[in-house]
């Protein structure tokens, strides 16, 4: 039983490590990333500062300990764990609880940040 309402995405071992892909939560677009620690986290895919649904294309890294993402667009960056951008602290994405049940990828549909 999840803790949360949530949607299955996909298998987790579908997901590459370092990579984002796109996926539709109800009628939101998300991007979900699987680090290469194993970690996975789910962000609104629609870039703050272009309107453009790409941040699932976006390049993942990481600022000190803190696991990012760029913006394709304008290279912004992104804290994947609270959507807040580094470049700009009055910008965030929305975050969306993330958790793995019997190997398939589960994510809420509320979204916070």
């Amino acid at each position: 039983m999840t803790a949360f309402e949530s949607t299955v995405l996909c298998r987790y071992d579908v997901l590459l490590p370092d990579r984002g892909v796109a996926a539709l939560v109800g009628e939101v677009q998300i991007a979900l990333f699987r680090l290469h620690d194993g970690t996975v986290f789910a962000i609104g895919n629609q870039d703050p500062y272009s309107g453009a649904n790409v941040m699932s294309r976006g390049i993942v890294g990481s600022r000190g300990d803190v696991p990012t993402v760029a913006s394709p667009m304008f290279k912004q960056v992104f804290d994947l764990r609270t959507g807040m951008c580094l470049d700009d602290p009055e910008v965030s994405l929305p975050v969306y609880p993330v958790e793995i049940v019997d190997g398939m990828v589960r994510v809420g549909e509320n979204g916070d940040g």
